[in-house]
Parts: structure tokens; sequence; C-alpha cells
């Protein structure tokens, strides 16, 4: 942005309060300080110290401290950051799922972002990244302490969604309550998931509020159910629906505090087939624990282990016609799923509340040190049902390379269904039953997802252009 663009911003938030009346000042004012952030991120990025001067005078004029837009000044010294109106919170947002997640934001323009987190040099560094390479959209960095649910609350002014990318050692209800009460949806990423029940009310206080909360986002949980969701509006008896998930890294996995989580997962494992009307446990002693997926994108048959999700319990509830489903998940190698695997498994029980990182580290090590191609991630569904009283398959396959961006990228989509009303119930829910299937998969695919869909039978309107169409249409009418 030149000079001269940058200025036509400080006339246009000039105009804004020069006209406003009594009945619409606050917007206006809003609208103003909006435009005078982004104006003041572009003179900033081409150096240009009479513009900044200029905007962050008319800023202070607005009761909003100069330093507190986003500067690296601001950021290291603690100041609290003062979001544009309608601006999304990403808190985690420079972690690997975090940054990934606002720079698809960013890319696509949804909103303003805050990037907040306990380093802040981190945060304004990334943020000062991202408005150098996207200078269309307002970006800042916070420093935010989310062990402190006040704190939070404070940062919320002005923020109309709350992203929590963090891991569990952030208090995901307090973090999601305080964010409520300042007025903002909520996305949780956190995994493993916290149990909203026991969440001091979380489902009630957002259903009065009017505000929405969205747990268990990302890949698996958060695009399972979805997928057995775009299956049964296209088959009206689906009788069966299994998802299989996989996850093979190039070069193994890097060590990073969300390893950590997937370990603790591991304490909490359970095993269930929905068959004959129930959900039946199955022991990992039995050989139906193992069920074998023919996997797309060139992994072939392989064994995989059934696994829990809250998302697929909720399923024979909204879909009755099913009579079989279940999830479950590929391993990383031989060695890492029957020797390490094992001797964590072995592990844990012992463990008690010491940091599981060691265990961590060493699983990490042994995806880099065993792993072997083909690569990649993979999340796949198969359907059978019937339709006009004939036989029906369907086959949906999503992958990427690279795990990270496989889960923020469904993330991405949710955050944008909920910003353009397209999914906003209020309520609290898991991401696999709250976001629009549709549209997650035409978005996924945007996005750099692959995509493979096929049918047999008499299946209408299977294409990916099709697709692409349909979801176009669902974001010009809110639900």
């Amino acid at each position: 942005m030149d000079p001269s663009e940058i200025f036509g911003l400080i006339v246009k938030a000039d105009e804004r309060l020069k006209y406003a009346t009594e009945e619409n000042r606050d917007l206006r004012t809003r609208r103003a300080r909006e435009l005078l952030v982004r104006a003041l991120h572009a003179a900033r990025a081409i150096g240009d110290d009479s513009l900044v001067q200029q905007v962050e005078t008319r800023l202070a004029d607005l009761g909003r401290p100069p330093l507190a837009w986003g500067s690296r000044e601001a950021v290291e010294a603690g100041e609290v950051v003062a979001a544009s109106e309608g601006s999304v919170l990403i808190l985690g947002g420079y972690g690997e799922t975090g940054r990934r997640i606002a720079e698809l934001l960013a890319r696509r323009a949804t909103r303003p972002l805050v990037l907040a987190g306990r380093d802040p040099s981190k945060a304004s560094s990334l943020a000062e990244d991202l408005n150098a390479r996207f200078p269309g959209v307002s970006i800042v960095g916070a420093r935010l302490d989310a062990r402190d649910p006040e704190a939070v609350g404070r940062a919320m002014d002005g923020v109309a969604l709350f992203v929590n990318a963090t891991t569990s050692s952030v208090p995901g209800p307090a973090v999601a309550g305080a964010a409520l009460d300042a007025g903002a949806d909520v996305v949780d990423l956190q995994f493993p998931p916290w149990d909203v029940m026991a969440s001091s009310g979380l489902a009630a206080r957002a259903e009065t509020l009017g505000r929405c909360v969205v747990t268990q986002a990302g890949f698996h949980p958060g695009v399972p159910a979805a997928l057995v969701r775009w299956a049964a509006a296209r088959v009206p008896e689906l009788e069966t629906a299994w998802v299989g998930g996989l996850l093979r890294e190039s070069g193994g996995f890097p060590y990073t505090p969300a390893v950590d989580d997937l370990v603790l997962s591991f304490r909490g494992y359970r095993a269930h087939l929905y068959r004959d009307g129930r959900w039946e446990h199955i022991p990992f002693t039995r050989a139906e624990s193992m069920p074998a997926v023919w996997f797309d994108f060139g992994f072939g048959r392989q064994r995989t282990s059934l696994m829990d999700l809250d998302e697929m319990l909720a399923l024979p509830e909204l879909v009755p016609s099913i009579s079989r489903c279940g999830f479950s998940v590929a391993g990383f190698d031989p060695v890492t799923d029957w020797v390490v695997g094992m001797l964590i498994f072995a592990a844990l029980p012992f463990w008690g509340q010491r940091p599981v990182t060691p265990l961590s580290k060493l699983l990490c090590w042994s995806t880099r040190t065993f792993a072997r191609p083909p690569y990649g991630i993979v999340v796949q569904l198969e359907a059978e049902g019937h339709t006009g009283g004939r036989s029906v398959e369907l086959r949906l396959a999503l992958s990427h390379e690279d795990g990270y961006d496989m889960t923020a990228i469904p993330a991405v989509s949710m955050i944008e269904q909920l910003l353009d009303g397209n999914a906003r119930r209020p309520g609290v829910r898991p991401m696999g039953l709250a976001v629009d299937p549709e549209r997650l998969i035409a978005d996924v695919l945007s996005m750099g997802v692959r995509v493979r869909m096929r049918g047999r039978g008499a299946v209408e309107g299977l294409s990916l252009s099709g697709l692409t169409r349909g979801a176009r249409r669902r974001r010009s009418r809110p639900s």
C-alpha cells in the first residue's frame, strides 16, 4: 500500500467521525477505528513516520493508546492490545497449529486478527510478518496468559470469535467461559477434549447468552462425523458408515507440547463399535478391535485400531437408519505401533502426575527413525445404504501431507461458518456435529486438501464441481 492509499484510509476515518449522529456514533467510531488500524499497519510496513504519527494521534483521540495497536514495543511491555471490532483472537496464535490458522484467515481476508500468547516476541514477530505479506488485513500481537480468566475477559474487547489453539495445560472451560461472558463465540481445538458436561454449566450459559462454543475442532476429531452427515444427506437409508484416519508424517513427528496431549489421550483410550442398535465395548485383545481399512492416495489396505470420538457416539440418534458405524485410526509404523507404543501404554498407569514429555519424545524419535513411505494424512469415509430400494455405496477421502495443516484447515472452515452465520446455533457442540458438511468439504478443497469421492448406485450430485457450487450457495444464506 503506497502513502496515498494510506492517507485515503485516514480521510475515510475522518469522514466516518465527521458525519456521525447520536444514533450511529458508536458504529461510526468503530468503523473509523478499523480504518485507522489498517492505515497504521500499512504506514509502519513502509516506514512512513509522518503517517504513523498522524494515525497514532487519531487513535489516541479515540481513547486508544497508540502503542497498544500491535507494535513490538507495546506487546513486549505487556500493554493490553485493543482489537479491531469483529476481530478473531487466536490464543496460541504463534504455535504450530495457531500460526497456520492465522495465515489461512489472513490469506482469505476473513477478519482482523489478534495473535495472543505468553511469549510477546513471538506474537509480535508473526503479526509483523503477516501484516507485510497480507497488507489488507489488520493483524496485531498480544501478550495474554490464559491461566488468568480475568485477563482473557479484558482482551475480548472488540473480539467476535475466540480460538483456543493451545495445549491442554490451558484450562479450556475457564477460558471459554471468560470469552462467552465478554460476548465472543468460541472455537476450541484442545485435544484431549475437555468435558463439556462437567464445565460449570457452560452449555446453559452459552444458550442464555446466545453464543456458540464449538469444541474438538480439527480433522480428528472434527471431520469424521461431518463426513457421515454428508453421506446421510445423500443416502436416505444410510446403514453403515465407517471412518478411518491415517497419520504418516514425512520424516516423523517433531516434538511439540501438542505431542504431550496426544500421549495423555492414551490414558483415556476407549474403543466402541456401534452395531445392532447399541455401542459395544471392544477390548483391544479382540481381533475386531483392529479392522482393516483400504485407504486412498496410495496407502492401500492398512490395519487400524478402534478409537472413540464423542462426535461419532452421537450419530445413531441423528441418523436412526444406521446399523453399524465407528472410527479407527492406522498406526505410524510397525516398530512404533507394536514396540514403542506398547511401552508407552504400559508405562502410563504407573507414570502418575509426572510430565509425559520423556514419553512424547520417545514417540517422536520412533516415528522419525522408523517411518517409511508413503507419507501423508488421510481421513476417509466408506458408507453403504439404500435409496429408492437400490443399493448405494459412497467413498469420500481427504488428504494432506502436513498434519498441522490438516488440523488448521478444517478449523478455519468452522471459524468462517460461525463468522458468517452459516453454522451459528447457540450452545455447545463438537465441530463434527456443528459444521456444515458440504461447505466444509468445499472449503478444505479450496485450501489445499486433496479430495476424492466415488459412488456406486443411485447417488445424485456426486462431483467436486457440484459440491463447490452448493457450498457457494450455502455461504450466501446463513442458517
